[in-house]
């Protein structure tokens, strides 16, 4: 047993002090006032009585003084704290990254390897000897510190029921250098990991690791968790049909990764409702893609969920998807033609079109249009006109400069990934007439369809205006006779106002999003699936965040609050949904070791039990000196 408080030395002195008060104020005799009194004779017996008990009223004082100093004793050697000697060793200075990645979702140990990693990460607190530190970190797609680098256990403790598992993969590089850099400068430093040790096979892993220097640091390593067995959605996208914007098609992926096969109920929901529930049966590591064509009866939001056998799926995170259809708003077309029936007839087959006609030189309309489609002409695009599509037009005004006249050509090469031409076989069109375009070297044009005399088909930008070009008239070709046609008309409109190419339907959580606000703000709230809510900054018209959570999500922001759109996120990480624990890890080239808690002294506060004998003993002092014991 040793001293951590003050000295010895010290603490002799003050005993030494308080104790001749104390011995002071008990041999102070009270001086008595004379007072004559009649009939002395009859105090004789009383004197008797009083030398005779003399002796043992000078006892009673001496225990009563034997308390005080016993008393005096022990709160004196509180001031020293006394511990035991293994206590009053060098304290270390423990990391606690506890793992809260999706997979610490896993049910295979209860009530999750989560709820037994903090269970883990709550003995090694308790654990802790006086003079060691800890500080807690919640490690998720960020390193996040839910503690000080603090001896206070109920700090840590505190710390260690706020952490929460997230719908996202673990960056082990980042916390490890996180705390690194949380123990430099600090003496006998450890990096303790509480996790299932699934951050990927163990090459990559120690290759990983192997770029953060520990500069010291003793890697440790609590394994949780002990069954790998998942079945997961790893695939879940929507898109409308540009044609018929009530119905959408989706493609989902259900991967088995069990050694065995295994059977699932895979559900489909729109808007709250089934719309499909579908047995699937899968062999063993299988991936089974799967598509939903010609659907209907949902506005807005899909959810796909997956229910498997018992035993077969040990992560419930990354059995539900989201995804969120593109809003259907309509689109203001202006239309300048002379007349045109084949392409009038193509934008009628989109009800969420608004089309303004007018003829060539005759004022626009007011308002703003997402897209105006120039026919034989090309008008000035203006602030008023998003983008615009021309079908062959002159030599002055055109976008792009004219090249040679053409006869008898058509589209000998094309572009199949280009989102105007989705959907669509150009080989067969014949053209009877035309003219190739000579886009500028390197000035961001790109050809989309071409004959062998030159470009036919080409898409640019214009002073931050987007242009597609057409280098004939639809009406000197077959083109308009063919399903191509229309099709070309909205999917050109549907590459302009990006809500069907350019639609996300769903974010991956653990990435920092980029998600288009309307108007100026510079600041929204971000309404999360389980109800918190952020305030996130806005740039460049988007609002960022790093979402971690999967779901679907809210924004608001103005004076009002006022709705301003949502969105979807999905885990849809396949490396994540791989849950098989490991029991041994490698980190920064050294095999990371298990952390013995019995080898760590238990707490000892001795002061507090000196403090608790200091009451008792009063009470008893405080007893003994009513019933007249020692008085």
């Amino acid at each position: 047993m040793g001293l951590s408080g003050l000295p010895l030395g010290t603490l002799l002195g003050i005993f030494g002090a308080a104790a001749a008060a104390v011995v002071v104020l008990y041999i102070l005799k009270l001086r008595r006032r004379a007072v004559p009194v009649p009939f002395s004779r009859m105090w004789d017996s009383v004197l008797r009585d009083k030398q005779a008990t003399e002796l043992f009223s000078k006892l009673r004082r001496l225990l009563s003084l034997a308390l005080q100093l016993l008393v005096l004793a022990l709160l004196v050697l509180a001031l020293g704290d006394p511990k035991p000697k293994e206590d009053l060793r060098a304290g270390r200075h423990l990391v606690l990254l506890i793992d809260a990645s999706a997979s610490m979702k896993a049910v295979d140990v209860a009530p999750s390897r989560l709820g037994v990693a903090k269970a883990e990460a709550e003995k090694l607190v308790r654990g802790l000897g006086a003079a060691d530190r800890a500080i807690v970190v919640q490690m998720g797609s960020v390193p996040l510190a839910r503690s000080s680098m603090s001896g206070d256990q109920g700090e840590l403790l505190g710390a260690i029921a706020q952490v929460q598992a997230s719908d996202t993969r673990a960056d082990l590089e980042a916390g490890l250098s996180f705390g690194r850099d949380s123990l430099r400068g600090l003496p006998q430093g450890e990096l303790v990991v509480i996790g299932d040790g699934a951050y990927g096979d163990a090459e990559s892993v120690a290759a990983l690791s192997a770029r953060v220097s520990l500069e010291g640091a003793v890697p440790r390593f609590v394994p949780v968790g002990k069954s790998g067995k998942n079945l997961s959605i790893t695939e879940f996208s929507v898109r409308r049909y540009p044609l018929d914007k009530s119905r959408y098609e989706v493609m989902l992926e259900v991967t088995n990764l069990n050694d065995a096969p295994a059977e699932v109920e895979l559900e489909l929901s729109g808007d709250g409702v089934i719309v499909d529930v579908t047995r699937l049966k899968l062999g063993p590591s299988e991936k089974l893609p799967r598509f939903y064509q010609d659907l209907a009866g949902a506005s807005r939001t899909l959810t796909a969920r997956i229910k498997a056998a018992p035993g077969t799926d040990d992560l419930p995170a990354d059995d539900v998807a989201y995804a969120l259809l593109p809003e259907r708003r309509r689109a203001r077309i202006l239309l300048v033609t002379p007349g045109n029936t084949y392409l009038e007839a193509a934008l009628l087959l989109d009800e969420y079109l608004d089309v303004a006609q007018v003829a060539p030189g005759a004022p626009f309309p007011d308002g703003k249009f997402d897209v105006a489609i120039f026919d034989g002409v090309a008008a000035p695009v203006t602030e008023r006109i998003g983008s615009a599509l021309y079908l062959n037009p002159p030599a002055a005004g055109a976008p792009v400069p004219l090249g040679a006249p053409l006869t008898d050509f058509g589209f000998d090469t094309w572009d199949r990934k280009s989102p105007v031409l989705r959907f669509m076989s150009m080989g067969d069109i014949q053209v009877a007439k035309g003219f190739a375009f000579k886009p500028a070297p390197g000035g961001g044009d790109k050809v989309l369809g071409a004959s062998d005399h030159g470009p036919i088909l080409v898409s640019g930008s214009r002073e931050g205006h987007r242009f597609v070009a057409l280098g004939f008239d639809p009406r000197d070709s077959d083109f308009v006779l063919r399903i191509g046609w229309p099709l070309f008309v909205l999917n050109t409109i549907n590459a302009f106002i990006e809500e069907d190419t350019g639609y996300v339907s769903s974010f991956r959580t653990g990435d920092v999003w980029h998600v288009a606000v309307p108007g100026s703000l510079g600041s929204v709230t971000l309404h999360e699936p389980g109800g918190q809510k952020h305030a996130v900054p806005v740039s460049d018209g988007r609002a960022v965040f790093r979402g971690e959570l999967a779901g679907f999500y809210k924004l608001s922001g103005g004076a009002d609050d006022a709705p301003l759109g949502e969105f979807a996120a999905n885990l849809s990480d396949l490396e994540e949904s791989r849950i098989q624990p490991h029991k041994e890890l490698t980190l920064a080239g050294k095999k990371a070791s298990a952390v013995s808690i019995a080898a760590v002294s238990l707490r000892s506060d001795v002061w507090i039990y000196l403090l608790l004998a200091v009451i008792a003993l009063s009470a008893v002092e405080w007893v003994t000196y009513h019933r007249r014991v020692t008085v």
